[in-house]
C-alpha cells in the first residue's frame, strides 16, 4: 500500500512542461529600516528595502537551490512603509514575486520558511494527493523550520 501512496506522490510531481510537479507563486516582503546616519545624507528606509530587495534578488537568480527551479522574479511592486508598533520607527518593504517549480512540497516548505514570506498560491496541480507517509516527512520538515526559525530569532534577541 505504500508503495501505491508513492506511486500516486509520483503521478502528481510531473507537469506537462516537464519541470516539477508543483509550480508555486510566492511574495516576500524585504525589509530595509534606517541606518544610522554617522555623516549627512545616509538613505532612507526605502532605499533600504529596495537594496535588501536587489541583494536577496540576486542571490534568488544565482545560488541554486535543491529541489528548487526559479521561473520568474517580478519585482514590480512598489516599496510601502509602515511605523514598527514598538520602536515608532518606520520600516520600508519591497515586495517580490518568485514563481517557481519545485520537486516536492518539502523543498516548497524549506524554499518559503523565512521571515520575509507573505503570499503563496499555488499554480500546479490543481489537487494534490499525499499518502500517510508523504504527510509525516511534511510536518517533519515544517517542525525543522520552525526549530531553525527559532534558533534564529532567539540569536538576534540576544545581539540585541
Amino acid at each position: 500500500m505504500e508503495e501505491e501512496g508513492a506511486a500516486v506522490g509520483r503521478e502528481h510531481s510531473q507537469n506537462g512542461n516537464g519541470a516539477g510537479g508543483l509550480r508555486m507563486k510566492v511574495r516576500f516582503d524585504y525589509r530595509g529600516t534606517r541606518a544610522g546616519r554617522l555623516f549627512f545624507g545616509g538613505r532612507n528606509v526605502e532605499q533600504m528595502a529596495e537594496a535588501a530587495r536587489e541583494q536577496q534578488v540576486a542571490l534568488l537568480r544565482n545560488v541554486p537551490l535543491q529541489g528548487i527551479r526559479i521561473l520568474d522574479i517580478d519585482m514590480s511592486a512598489d516599496v510601502y512603509v509602515v511605523t514598527d508598533e514598538f520602536s515608532n520607527q518606520p520600516l520600508g518593504f519591497a515586495p517580490v514575486t518568485v514563481t517557481f517549480a519545485a520537486d516536492s512540497l518539502d523543498d516548497c516548505v524549506r524554499f518559503i520558511a523565512r521571515e520575509e514570506f507573505r503570499t503563496v498560491q499555488v499554480l500546479e496541480p490543481a489537487e494534490l494527493v499525499l499518502a500517510g507517509s508523504e504527510v509525516e516527512r511534511l510536518l517533519f520538515r515544517i517542525n525543522e523550520e520552525f526549530r531553525e526559525f527559532k534558533s534564529y530569532l532567539e540569536r538576534k534577541l540576544e545581539k540585541s
